[in-house]
Order: structure tokens, then C-alpha cells, then sequence
């Protein structure tokens, strides 16, 4: 327990405490972002990983884990893969992008009831906005259509792409994403792609939103042949910061966007939703920044 714990539960001070619900997510850099911040603003907050893999839990044990969460006084969590989506069916309301959108990354726990939120969709689009700032929107390719695409395909389209392609290996996913995203901006020509060379030959970017890349799963989401340099490439793995897919793309002369902004901006809205407190976005993503050089 830290000192500034232990000084504010003198003071009568409730400690603060969050966690990140998901598989296989050891090497998360969450909860270093969460408590750093923290602590930089005098609070008394921790944040602990629940992680399904090594307890051998499956999606099936979300609703007994929310729950135990809850009786432990925790203030919120945040959702990754694999219950992003499957999370809603246990929630008590949704903010109006996460019911947009149909995925949550962040619960808030309060006075009894659950609300979901849904921070990826703007730690994207703000990531893309500083890092790929005069990238071409005229067409690209998703690759992922689970509940990180659904945020990465609400984001780019709200920076005005005009076409986007959605790959998945369960093409009803791929359908039900263009779907959706068709009917929130009828402007855009969205649809599921099924001849992946062909609608990278089209396509000027390349946004991959599926696990692939990460140390449980390692490798790269597609031909690295069809990566040309006149093509933007976006990752939203952020560990390693340097995906195999990243490295394929820089070899090529392509631009490149880490899942590292994405992984800041989408923590700097969890936390002020968790905490009530302002988060500063500059110190949280100078400290993310140290943690992976």
C-alpha cells in the first residue's frame, strides 16, 4: 500500500480502485498509465488487471467476475478482448457512442449500477488525428471487425474517410459492421470486402483491428506483398509497440501509426470517467512513452 493511500485513508478518504477485464493481458501498460496519473494528482488509486487466461475463465464468466468486482468496491473497468461486445448484455446503460458503436471499454461502477462507455472510438481518432495528420481518406481497408474495429471504424469515418472495406474471418461480423457503420454516416460508401488484394490495390490506408501482433498472438494479419508505400498503415496492438506488421509496412516505405497513442487517449478518457479528475493527456502520454522505449 502506498503512502499517499495510507495518508488519505487517515484522512478519511476512500481509496480508489479500477481494473482491466480481458485475456491474455499481462503485459498491459493500463493500470502503470492509470496509477502514474494517479498518483501525479494526489490521489489514492489502484488498478488491477483480472485476466481471464491464467484463471482458465472464458466469456462465460463475465457476469460472476462484474459481479465480484462490485463486491469489492472497485470504481470501474475497463473491457478488452475478447468481451468488449458481449459485456452489454450486463450493463444497466450506455453512453450514446457506446450504444452507437454496440461495444464497451469501459464500465463505471456506481451506487450500484453499471454504465458503459466507450473511450476507444475518440483514443483512436485523436492518435490518427496527430499522427497521420494529412493522411489520404479517400479509401482504406479494416482488418478486424470485433469490438476494437467497430471503434476504429466509427473513428476514421468521423474524420471523413469516403470508403471503407471491412475484412473478418467471420464474414457475418464483416456484414454486420458495414451495416451499422452505413447507417450512422449514409454519406461514406462502406461494405465486407472478400477479395482482400484487390481492395488493397483500391485503398490508400490500412487500419488493422484484430489481435494479431500481440505476444499471445504472434504474427501479421496479411501478405505483407500487398503493402505498397503510397499506403498508410494504422496498428491498434500496442505491445509490442513495433508489430510484425509495422515492421513489413516501414520496410516498405509505407507511413505507419503505433497502437500507442491509442492505448493514451483511450486510458485518458477511462480515467477521468473512473476518477472524476481531469486527467492531464500530455504527462500520461509522456509516462506511456517512458514504458516503451
Amino acid at each position: 500500500m502506498t503512502d499517499t493511500i495510507l495518508e488519505q485513508m487517515k484522512a478519511g478518504l476512500k481509496p480508489l480502485k479500477a481494473g482491466l477485464i480481458g485475456s491474455g493481458i499481462q503485459a498491459s501498460l493500463t493500470p502503470a498509465m492509470h496509477m502514474q496519473e494517479g498518483a501525479a494528482q494526489g490521489l489514492a488509486y489502484d488498478y488491477e488487471l483480472i485476466d481471464m487466461h491464467p484463471r482458465g475463465a472464458t466469456v462465460s464468466d463475465l457476469p460472476r467476475l462484474l459481479k465480484e468486482a462490485e463486491e469489492r468496491g472497485l470504481c470501474g473497468l475497463n473491457i478488452t478482448h475478447p468481451c468488449k461486445q458481449v459485456v452489454i448484455d450486463y450493463l444497466d446503460d450506455l453512453s450514446p457512442e457506446a450504444r452507437s458503436l454496440g461495444a464497451v471499454n469501459t464500465v463505471v461502477l456506481q451506487k450500484g449500477r453499471r454504465h458503459g462507455h466507450n473511450t476507444d472510438w475518440w483514443g483512436f481518432a485523436e492518435s490518427f488525428k496527430r499522427g497521420l495528420p494529412d493522411a489520404d481518406l479517400n479509401c482504406a481497408i479494416q482488418l478486424g471487425a470485433g469490438g476494437a474495429g467497430v471503434a476504429t471504424a466509427y473513428a476514421i469515418l468521423s474524420l471523413g474517410l469516403k470508403r471503407l472495406f471491412v475484412f473478418d474471418r467471420e464474414q457475418d461480423r464483416a456484414e454486420a459492421l458495414a451495416e451499422t457503420m452505413s447507417a450512422l454516416f449514409p454519406q461514406a460508401v462502406i461494405s465486407a470486402g472478400t477479395d482482400l488484394a484487390s481492395a488493397m490495390a483500391a485503398a490508400s490506408g490500412l487500419i488493422h483491428a484484430t489481435p494479431t501482433g500481440m505476444a499471445k498472438y504472434p504474427g501479421i494479419p496479411l501478405s505483407p506483398d500487398l503493402l505498397e508505400p503510397r499506403h498508410w498503415v494504422c496498428e491498434i496492438v500496442y505491445f509490442p509497440l513495433e508489430t510484425a506488421l509495422l515492421a513489413q509496412a516501414k520496410q516498405r516505405g509505407c507511413r505507419t501509426l503505433d497502437g500507442g497513442g491509442m492505448a493514451v487517449f483511450q486510458a485518458v478518457g477511462a480515467f477521468g470517467l473512473f476518477t472524476g479528475h481531469p486527467p492531464d493527456a500530455a504527462r500520461m502520454l509522456k509516462h506511456f512513452k517512458t514504458m516503451t522505449r
